[in-house]
């Protein structure tokens, strides 16, 4: 045998070469959809045809259906999808994942693509200097294109050559003679081989190789194949290890809709075999049968392997299609939920890691920061009470307002990890400026609950000391309150609607009213000193209380701007 571990290097390093030239392509293309891939996502509907159109669509897209359904069951977890929606997309994505089997096969194999794949790289690299976003994005595609197929055309060249050694043909046929036994067990190989490499893409690439050097016979190469198929709901079932019950449901779903395929392909694989020859004898120009064993026929058939590869996922989709809700019901038997707390729909801390793409780890970190929009506003209902509400109530309030300070605290700390993980991945300089407004935001948003927990110690002692203000004081603080309420309020709507796009004249004149105002309750509190209606030491904690409440406006500004892109 004449392969040694030097050659064997290589072929590892070609299989490196390919997945990072499919890697650069994928993040390329989710650059250049951008905001387009989130409307996508967020379109899904009931409608599960439409689901199934968007996952293909996504799929397509990020081309690895291992992103789209990781995507999918995060906005599980997040509450953002149902999991009847899910199904569609999940089922769209199997389709979608055909549409890199037929870009291999055909350019991979079919056509010397490596000089012009060189030439296009040669072409679009200057384009990765240029200040146009978009122009250097489309660039970054194209060329991890090309990347792609240089490692395909060494990963050809780094396959053993047959001729040279029998041994792995000897060693392989050892195998293939066991009849249904043999399908089964080169099904779990092609689930392991997209294990090891994490690419179901990447295993079919491999699986593209190995039939077009004569390594394996068609038959062979199917069921690896339909073990790929297996292999890549692996990464969405570890991702959702740690979601809540509906996430692993939609998981647990993908693994079982394509265990239910691949059982009922295994029976009819004679039959489909047959049906495959067929058309690639009958609809391609070499007009060769795909159980040749020439060269030629060989190549050919790397055509007929994708074209098995989508007839076996369009017709598992066709056939399941009606069977979902059954299909449902069997999952929340083997998935049950153990109560509230699982039933969680909203993202715990960012507890389910980064995901595939930047653009939606960044929408998934927002997910945070808007909560802590919420919690802000839920201490200033809780500051309110604590002032006006039933004495009795008033170390309920506290308690509340000192819990939420906490929770603020700690999620600020997630996110700022998060968010600095998110640097680390190849971000657009959209996705940077976003990154860094989010830092800005959960910053002053942090500082808001501090300052209302400020606030809720300072009437503590306040009332302690035995110390009360007058009615007209009073009236002033709640004035005051409100009208910070209402510039919270503003806040919460400018963060929940687009990046970017912000009425920044009302949260201007919103901070006006409220510096204003303060101005005068400053007037206010000199003229009552200076009649002795309240004396020195309750003028203090008066004066405390406003100026307290007017920097809480000065963040809420803060917030309004960084939501604006403006800082």
């Amino acid at each position: 045998m004449s392969y040694n571990l030097f050659d064997f290097l290589q072929l590892i390093g070609s299989l490196g070469i390919f997945i990072y030239g499919m890697k650069i392509l994928s993040d390329g293309l989710q650059k250049v959809a951008g905001g387009k891939l989130r409307s996508i996502l967020k379109g899904m509907t009931k409608n599960r045809f439409m689901g199934i159109m968007t996952g293909f669509t996504a799929t397509t897209i990020t081309q690895s259906s291992t992103t789209t359904t990781v995507m999918v069951v995060s906005f599980v977890n997040a509450g953002l999808l149902t999991f009847l929606e899910s199904t569609g997309v999940i089922m769209g994505a199997n389709i979608g994942t055909t549409v890199t089997a037929w870009m291999v096969s055909i350019f991979g194999f079919r056509f010397q693509i490596t000089p012009i794949a060189i030439s296009m790289i040669g072409i679009f690299f200057p384009f990765l200097f240029v200040r146009r976003q978009k122009l250097r994005h489309m660039a970054e595609a194209i060329i991890g294109f090309g990347i792609l197929f240089i490692g395909l055309e060494f990963l050809k060249d780094s396959v053993p050559d047959i001729q040279q050694n029998p041994q792995i043909l000897a060693f392989l046929d050892r195998f293939t003679d066991f009849g249904f036994l043999s399908t089964v067990m080169f099904v779990l190989v092609g689930t392991l081989l997209t294990l090891m490499v994490q690419s179901s893409s990447a295993a079919m690439a491999i699986t593209l190789v190995m039939l077009a050097q004569g390594w394996i016979d068609f038959h062979i190469a199917a069921a690896m194949i339909m073990g790929e198929n297996i292999g890549t709901t692996v990464t969405a079932n570890i991702a959702a290890l740690v979601g809540n019950v509906h996430a692993k449901r939609a998981a647990r779903f993908h693994l079982i809709f394509n265990l239910i395929g691949v059982l009922w392909m295994m029976l009819a694989l004679p039959y489909v075999l047959l049906f495959i020859d067929y058309m690639v004898v009958n609809f391609t120009p070499a007009q060769l049968s795909i159980l040749d064993e020439s060269l030629e026929a060989r190549i050919n058939a790397t055509l007929g392997l994708s074209l098995f590869h989508t007839t076996f996922n369009l017709l598992n989709v066709l056939f399941l299609v009606a069977f979902v809700p059954y299909m449902i019901r069997v999952v929340e038997w083997l998935q049950p939920s153990r109560g509230a707390e699982d039933e969680q729909k909203t993202l715990k801390f960012i507890s389910a890691g980064l995901m595939p793409t930047a653009e939606l780890s960044i929408d998934e970190a927002y997910k945070e920061v808007e909560l802590m929009g919420r919690i802000a506003e839920k201490i200033s209902f809780s500051t309110y009470g604590l002032f006006f509400k039933d004495v009795s109530m008033r170390q309920k309030f506290l308690e509340k307002i000192k819990k939420r300070e906490e929770i603020t605290d700690r999620i600020e700390l997630e996110i700022a990890k998060y968010l600095t993980s998110i640097t680390e991945m190849n971000l657009s300089q959209q996705a940077s400026l976003r990154v860094r407004s989010m830092h800005r935001m959960i910053n002053d948003i942090e500082r808001i609950a501090d300052i209302y927990y400020q606030v809720s110690r300072t009437f503590d002692r306040m009332v302690s000391e035995d110390i009360t203000l007058p009615g007209d004081a009073n009236e002033e603080i709640a004035d005051m309150m409100q009208l910070i309420q209402d510039a919270l309020q503003l806040m919460r709507q400018n963060m929940a609607g687009e990046y970017g796009v912000v009425n920044m004249n009302r949260a201007w004149l919103m901070e006006t009213k409220i510096n204003a105002f303060r101005d005068e309750l400053r007037q206010h509190h000199y003229r009552r000193l200076e009649q002795g209606d309240y004396d020195a030491r309750t003028g203090i904690f008066y004066l405390d209380y406003i100026n307290r409440l007017e920097k809480i406006g000065d963040h809420i500004l803060n917030v309004n701007e960084a939501a604006a892109g403006l800082k």
